[in-house]
Formats: structure tokens, C-alpha cells, sequence
């Protein structure tokens, strides 16, 4: 499950709890508030896992970029050995092994800079979740402070209204 939709359930679940009679307290199910976080634990952990699993595939997606390079310079090399016996024969495979060079080098910067543009992006989203999880965890924390300022004050004025009715 998306980590949004867990923040939203959570401040869904905060925001439309049970009051207290007589308090500005609410009440709230201590399971589903632990079923929420337990979620959010499993499913943070996975776009972590998967923002890792990206960074590996760019990374063997260079190397095998890396070894098609290798390959192509190889198989350059050595026609232009069998052909070396021909001055013209070994210039024109010269300037072709340079040419599959230069082209198997842009093409693996290519690849390698789109996947890192790739990865940039789903790191970013998953850094702009984890901002917008933060920004909820601590409005509900907010939230639950001024509720719990609110009844402090609310206790002070009714205990603190001079009337000393105590029965002896």
C-alpha cells in the first residue's frame, strides 16, 4: 500500500475520533493506529528496496554498456589485424574501429545518463513522500498536542474557579 494513502488513513482516523464527554480529548482504537504504523513500516522498507533495485540495474546496465564497448573495440582490433598486410585496408578499419568506438561510447553515456536521470526521478518521488509522511506524522502530533493543551486549560478553568464545594 502507497505510504500517502496510510498517512491519510492515519489522519483520517485522528481527525474524525470520538470525543470525550466533558473533554476536548478523543478517543481513538489503539489497534488500528498500530495496524496503520505497521503498514507504514512494511511499506516504507519496499520503496526503499526499490529505489535500491533501480540504482543496481543502472549500474549493470553501465557495466554491460561497458563490456559491449569492450567487445566492439576487440572485434575492431582485430579485423583491422587480419586486414594489416593493406595500408588502406588498415586505415579504413582504423577509422571504423574508432567510429564503433566513439558510437558504443556515446551510446553508453546515453544509457548511463538516462538511467540515472531514471533513478534521480524515483529517488525524488520517494523523497517527496517521505516529506509529505513527515508533514503528517507531525500535524497529527500538533494536532494532538492542542488537544491536550486545550483539556489542561479547559481543567485549570473548571478546577481553578475558586469555589471550594469540597464536601468534608
Amino acid at each position: 500500500m502507497d505510504v500517502l494513502v496510510l498517512i491519510d488513513k492515519l489522519d483520517d482516523l485522528v481527525h474524525n475520533a470520538k470525543a470525550v464527554p466533558l473533554t476536548d480529548q478523543v478517543r481513538i482504537d489503539r489497534e488500528e493506529i498500530y495496524d496503520i504504523l505497521d503498514q507504514m513500516r512494511a511499506t516504507i522498507p519496499e520503496e526503499i528496496k526499490q529505489a535500491r533495485w533501480i540504482v543496481k540495474e543502472r549500474q549493470e546496465m553501465l557495466a554491460e554498456a561497458k563490456r559491449e564497448c569492450d567487445r566492439i573495440l576487440g572485434e575492431a582490433r582485430e579485423q583491422a589485424v587480419r586486414e594489416a598486410s593493406q595500408t588502406e585496408i588498415v586505415r579504413l578499419a582504423e577509422r571504423q574501429a574508432q567510429d564503433i568506438l566513439d558510437e558504443a561510447r556515446r551510446g553508453a553515456r546515453e544509457t548511463r545518463l538516462e538511467m540515472e536521470d531514471w533513478a534521480d526521478g524515483i529517488l525524488q518521488t520517494l523523497e517527496t513522500n517521505l516529506d509529505k509522511f513527515l508533514g503528517a506524522v507531525k500535524r497529527g502530533r500538533e494536532r494532538l498536542q492542542e488537544r491536550s493543551q486545550e483539556s489542561v486549560v479547559a481543567g485549570i478553568s473548571v478546577d481553578g474557579d475558586g469555589d471550594d464545594s469540597q464536601s468534608y
